[in-house]
């Protein structure tokens, strides 16, 4: 079978409004049944209620079995009752009578708890399940200056142990307090035997009621502090073990170690005061109700002596105040889960009720058979909404189709942002981008992004197969498909060498392979998109010279009819431009040839030079580095590399 090639884009008129089809892959999970109710003014529980109904089904199933079981439990101690009465003192009724009675009441309430049980763990897990999907969607709409600001301890955080905080009470909850409608049906009861002694068992419950108020006061906002505190420890641990070489690089563990430990130790302030709290609330809650058991024994001991109270009741009544200790326990129980859930819940509440600042417009079409024209017009651009400090100001750039243009510029000058304004990762504050002859924002993201294809100078790779890290934005293409777009990115010769070849499973963020590595793979993945607008951010920053010239010849050929910008540092990678745009002072300052600019712009020749310096120390680092390659890998070395060629660049 002949191996595909990937081919040169040819030039043609846009179309907008005609049905654009996604190359990735739709979701085929089964979506959440519900959502948060948007309205803030609620409380966090009526928020929570639309997905609570979505599966109310199953969960009024349980709440009912539950309940009938309980009435099954609550005839027990009044066929005691009557066992004693009949059976043994009077001798009326066979005592067997009322064992079997006790037995097949017994069975068929564990058969009813069991269901029951059953049922409501479905319903937490269905609940789970839909909360932690409405998150991650949501998370997946968020714009970029969100993530730009928003720690992703933070975001582990709530989408884990948060979720199953919420999950828990709402689930949990309902059920707990069918088990304390026991108290009322056992109340029923004991108001059968005797009213004044009803009341006196029941004199502690008032008490017990403003206990447990006092005690959900007090923990709340302790229980928002330890999830808070949770998630600032997730965040250390996640940034520690994302960024273990800069760590190990600086001999830094003991540093981060002190730092952890200063986590943990807020932490376990708020266990402490937790428990406090629980040490001083949750005896009360659960033993008050046994002065009500002593209190019976007193007052219904006189009523049994003075023969106005059979003894039957009162066992049953001790009986039945036994059965109300379990309910009170659980409401103990119920207090500190809902506090928990509380502050869990406005934690999750606080990245729902945030809304993405990058969207579709109401009226957004696709762009379909891109020719590739782009222009920047008058731009305006600050990372932050209030940052007085613009990037870009009054930027003006006309690309038209198939041409290559090079941007460069002094560190800091802005490149980087030129390529992020294009794919609309941020929208500009005045001015606008076109495609086109379209402004970015009045077409959709998802066609918008299939055809401008952004290779980044920090290329993120997958725990996944390297086969599946290149199609990834192309999961239905096909071995040789992948194959080409390796050998175009130069990446085919190293990835052939590996041990599985193309299913060689990277480690996490791609950290097994070189710096090197990882971009041409970066590049591969673009390329196999084919997308009509190529934008190379620094994409080849970490790879050899040697290296990045049979890329090059590579990318000659792919760049025809495709429009290309090129973020370039490097005197190599500016040789493939038509064109050449220098950045000084948030906009363009020259424009020209190569040539041209290096005649008649001295600053040019200014950055230039500062670039040959550092293609020069990277240069003197492979040659350093050649002899630890050759023993340790270029995984190992990779970290060298990138700890040398790292460098910011907005």
């Amino acid at each position: 079978m002949k191996t595909p090639t990937l081919r040169p884009r040819s030039t043609g008129p846009a179309e907008v409004g005609t049905e654009f089809v996604p190359i990735a892959e739709e979701a085929r999970n089964e979506a959440p049944r519900a959502g948060i109710d948007p309205d803030r003014s609620l409380s966090w529980l009526r928020r929570a209620m639309p997905i609570m109904r979505a599966h109310k089904g199953i969960f009024l199933t349980s709440l009912a079995l539950s309940f009938v079981g309980l009435i099954l439990q609550v005839q027990i101690p009044n066929l005691l009752n009557k066992a004693i009465g009949n059976s043994l003192q009077h001798h009326t009724v066979p005592l067997s009578y009322y064992v079997w009675w006790i037995v097949g009441l017994g069975v068929a309430s564990g058969v009813t708890g069991y269901i029951a049980r059953l049922f409501l763990f479905e319903t937490a897990y269905d609940i789970e399940y839909d909360l932690r999907n409405i998150i991650y969607e949501h998370l997946t709409k968020m714009s970029f200056g969100f993530y730009d600001r928003v720690q992703s301890g933070q975001l582990i955080s709530r989408a884990n142990s948060d979720i199953r905080s919420v999950q828990m009470y709402m689930t949990f909850a309902p059920l707990i307090l069918v088990q304390c409608s026991l108290a009322v049906i056992a109340f029923g009861y004991m108001l059968s035997y005797s009213v004044p002694l009803a009341f006196v068992a029941m004199a502690m419950m008032p008490l017990v009621f403003w206990t447990g108020v006092r005690m959900r006061n007090s923990m709340f906002p302790v229980s928002w502090i330890i999830q808070a505190r949770l998630a600032d420890v997730a965040t250390i641990v996640d940034e520690n073990v994302n960024g273990v070489r800069v760590v190990k690089s600086f001999a830094a563990e003991q540093q981060q170690l002190r730092a952890l430990s200063g986590a943990a130790e807020r932490v376990q302030w708020g266990y402490i005061r937790d428990a406090d709290l629980r040490a001083k609330f949750t005896p009360l809650v659960q033993n008050l109700p046994q002065v009500g058991l002593a209190l019976v024994l007193v007052f219904g001991g006189y009523m049994v002596i003075h023969g106005s109270l059979q003894i039957g009741a009162i066992v049953a009544f001790n009986s039945y105040l036994l059965m109300l200790q379990a309910p009170f326990m659980m409401l103990g129980m119920l207090i500190m889960m809902g506090q928990r859930a509380a502050a869990s819940a406005d934690r999750i509440y606080e990245i729902l009720d945030e809304q993405p600042t990058v969207t579709d417009a109401p009226d957004a079409a696709d762009l379909t058979d891109c020719a590739g024209d782009v222009r920047f017009r008058h731009v305006d651009f600050a990372y932050g909404e209030d940052d007085e400090q613009l990037v870009l100001a009054d930027f003006d750039l006309h690309v038209r189709p198939g041409q290559t243009v090079a941007i460069v510029g002094r560190t800091g000058a802005g490149k980087s942002t030129v390529a992020r304004l294009l794919a609309r990762f941020y929208d500009v504050r005045h001015g606008s981008v076109e495609l086109d002859g379209h402004d970015v924002r009045d077409l959709t993201l998802a066609s918008l992004r299939a055809n401008v294809g952004v290779v980044l100078d920090e290329p993120f790779l997958f725990s996944v197969s390297i086969r599946d890290n290149i199609a990834y934005g192309r999961p239905s293409a096909t071995p040789a498909e992948v194959e080409a777009a390796a050998r175009a990115a130069g990446a085919h010769e190293f990835i052939s060498h590996l041990s599985a070849g193309y299913d060689t499973v990277v480690g996490e963020r791609g950290y097994t392979l070189s710096g090197g590595q990882r971009q041409r793979i970066a590049i591969a993945r673009t390329l196999l998109v084919n997308p009509p607008v190529l934008v190379l951010d620094d994409a080849t920053s970490a790879i050899d010279v040697q290296v990045e010239q049979t890329i090059h010849a590579g990318l000659k050929l792919l760049m025809e009819g495709r429009t290309t910008l090129i973020i370039a540092h490097r005197l190599s990678t500016i040789s493939l431009a038509d064109r050449v745009v220098l950045l000084d002072s948030q906009r363009v300052v020259a424009d020209g040839t190569h040539a041209e600019l290096l005649a008649s712009t001295p600053l040019y020749a200014e950055v230039l030079a500062q670039a040959a310096e550092f293609e020069a120390a990277d240069e003197r680092v492979d040659e350093e580095a050649s002899d630890v390659e050759s023993d340790a890998g270029d995984g190992q070395l990779g970290a060298l590399l990138d700890a040398v060629r790292t460098g910011g660049d907005r």
